[in-house]
């Protein structure tokens, strides 16, 4: 999946995403697609701009963040504003998917150090964390607060200040980012909330003092995360595809 997320050398740079949307904004602008129009699916404006499918997900987010688009549930991605040359994200609106990545890297690492500096106490404490993502799933809340307490009591149990900083910074790029923000929102839309069994695992492979466990564990279940955001900002789009599929059936539908 990290493969995925690897775009094409012809763009290079920072927020791929961000460059997406400027070149289909001004695409819009051209007239390459007016008011009122759908535009192409995900999968022919990932060929189109040579980046991968996820990264047109982030694109078309914050195109609609900005009023150029509106995205319609089972129908598409409709053009709003010809005028979206205008259209500029912000340097610091760092794409979910980018900061997953992140986030596999450095919490990974984090959960292996975790597991050999973390004292008795500091474990039982984790515990009783996973303990309030139990009961804050089972309530109708979306703030998901034990879910980044349970991550940052981790990063903090490595006893590295610098492992820390990075951590909270990306904690914080998620909750700020208003891109990142919009797919988060999608998730919970679609019902998915925290995953306890995955916790589970990294709490038992740091009990066990088990680094290389730790890591592999929080690996794989960021890597779920990954998989949850496809899925919910696929939606739309497997809705929209089947629609297309149904109707090709009846226009070749023997009479």
């Amino acid at each position: 999946m990290l493969l995925q997320m690897q775009e094409s050398a012809s763009m290079q740079g920072a927020r791929l995403y961000q460059q997406v949307a400027e070149k289909l904004a001004a695409a819009i602008a051209a007239g390459d697609y007016p008011a009122g129009t759908r535009l192409p699916a995900e999968r022919k404006l990932a060929e189109r701009f040579e980046v991968s499918r996820p990264t047109v997900r982030e694109a078309i987010i914050a195109l609609e963040l900005a009023g150029c688009v509106e995205v319609k549930g089972g129908s598409g991605v409709y053009v709003t504003d010809t005028e979206a040359s205008a259209f500029s994200a912000g340097e610091s609106d760092i794409g979910a998917f980018e900061i997953l990545q992140a986030r596999m890297m450095f919490e990974g690492e984090a959960a292996g150090l975790a597991a050999r500096e973390m004292s008795d106490a500091e474990v039982t404490e984790l515990a009783a964390i996973l303990d309030e993502m139990v009961a804050e799933n089972a309530s109708e809340s979306t703030a998901e607060v034990a879910d980044e307490k349970f991550h940052l009591h981790i990063a903090r149990c490595t006893h590295n200040d610098a492992v820390v900083s990075v951590c909270e910074h990306l904690w914080k790029l998620r909750n700020h980012s208003s891109v990142s923000a919009r797919i988060l929102e999608k998730v919970r839309q679609a019902g998915s909330k925290p995953r306890i069994e995955e916790h589970r695992r990294i709490l038992e492979a740091i009990q066990d003092r088990d680094p290389d466990a730790a890591r592999n564990a929080m690996r794989d279940h960021l890597q779920r995360v990954v998989q949850q955001l496809l899925d919910a900002t696929e939606a739309e789009a497997l809705e929209q595809a089947r629609r297309e599929m149904s109707a090709a059936r009846q226009r070749f539908a023997l009479p």
